[in-house]
């Protein structure tokens, strides 16, 4: 059963509750609030907006998500294939000079492994080892010098190294030095001598005062000059510089597919010598076939 109030009474409590909270119940406060009220419902009204569900919400939350994980994918994905795959550690490349040397290689070979091919720590100072250990090869070659200053810098070359009455070589022979960002001499146009080779020393670049690049038989002296095939400044710190170290790299897409074919062809020999062992010895041969003195043991036959 509800309250019955007279009129007397509502008005009086009209008038309370107006003189106590004049920011609500006021005429004026109550006009303005309804109008601020129907301009916020003709702002929605007249807006160009949209529901979005929790699912919808959650859909694209998802959807930015996956987008910046392929856009991060992708970067690091670049960032990886800049760095070239090497058969051996490198003692005056890091990451940085890899990076910038590989990605300023000739479209052809950029994205093959790099072979070591020679070094100084390994081979020896010979000029004459470095012709030697790129006999048989029939690909571009990265040379790479660090003289006594700690500065690093070297050729790229189109062909590998080699004796020869006169120069080889073709206009993607290029020179580079870190001084320390990275500096690329290109071919210039101006003449061919790109790379000369005889047993007292090897040069690169010509046609001017001097070579662009010039190593004697032992490798320990070296000079560097501008000269017109590349129109480079002297790469080295001083002109004349002594070598610290030097490496070869050649760049050959066939490296990974022949180390590959050597590890599954000695697999293969082995478990040949393994199986022919074991018949012979369930044969009862094992004495005539085994203990035999010969230069091969087959336990010698190790699988890598």
């Amino acid at each position: 059963m509800g309250i019955v109030y007279s009129v007397g009474e509502v008005d009086h409590l009209y008038t309370f509750f107006v003189q106590w909270s004049p920011d609500i119940y006021s005429k004026g406060k109550k006009k303005t609030y309804v109008g601020e009220d129907n301009s916020l419902l003709m702002a929605l009204l007249t807006s160009s907006a949209q529901i979005i569900t929790v699912k919808d919400s959650k859909h694209r939350l998802s959807l930015c998500s996956s987008v910046e994980s392929e856009v991060d994918e992708t970067e690091y994905q670049e960032a990886e294939d800049d760095f070239p795959v090497l058969s051996h550690a490198s003692q005056l490349l890091d990451d940085f000079r890899l990076q910038k040397i590989a990605a300023n290689l000739p479209p052809r070979t950029q994205g093959y492994p790099w072979q070591l091919v020679y070094s100084t720590i390994n081979h020896g100072s010979s000029l004459k080892t470095l012709y030697r250990n790129m006999a048989d090869l029939d690909s571009p070659v990265l040379l790479v010098i660090r003289d006594m200053h700690k500065k690093v810098f070297g050729a790229f070359s189109s062909d590998p190294f080699r004796v020869s009455k006169y120069c080889y070589g073709t206009g993607e022979t290029f020179l580079f030095s870190f001084n320390p960002d990275f500096q690329q001499y290109r071919w210039s146009g101006e003449n061919s001598y790109f790379v000369n080779g005889n047993w007292e020393s090897l040069q690169i670049g010509g046609g001017g005062a001097g070579f662009a690049l010039w190593l004697d038989a032992d490798l320990y002296h070296g000079a560097s000059f501008s000269c017109p095939t590349f129109r480079n400044a002297p790469l080295s710190t001083n002109e004349d510089f002594i070598v610290q170290d030097v490496e070869v790299w050649t760049i050959n897409p066939f490296f990974l597919y022949t180390e590959n074919l050597k590890r599954e062809t000695k697999a293969h020999f082995c478990l040949y010598v393994c199986l022919v062992y074991l018949f012979a010895r369930e044969s009862g041969s094992d004495r005539q076939c085994w203990h035999r003195r010969s230069s091969f043991s087959w336990k010698r036959c190790v699988f890598q």
